[in-house]
């Protein structure tokens, strides 16, 4: 599972050839949680509710960036890293 950002001890990865929808992977400590690229809608999983805002927080400002991660992974090409939350 590549890592594409990391900040604040939330670590945020996506698979090669994923399932569909298009979304991405929250992990922080012993919780893991996966969210839709296009509406940011949790689709299973849990994290404490304050790190739901950050990861939240993040996947708005780079919704574009993991639409396009998303498109690559699927081709099996390198992913790139993206900024993470400030």
């Amino acid at each position: 599972m590549p890592k594409i950002s990391e900040f604040l001890g939330i670590i945020i990865a996506m698979f090669y050839d994923d399932h569909n929808p298009p979304h991405f992977h929250a992990i922080y400590n012993e919780y893991k949680a996966t969210f839709t690229i296009e509406s940011l809608e949790l689709l299973e999983g849990e994290l404490p509710r304050r790190v739901v805002s950050l990861v939240l927080e993040w996947a708005f400002l780079h919704r574009d960036e993991l639409k396009r991660e998303w498109k690559l992974a699927g081709e099996h090409k390198p992913l790139f890293w993206i900024e993470p939350l400030k």
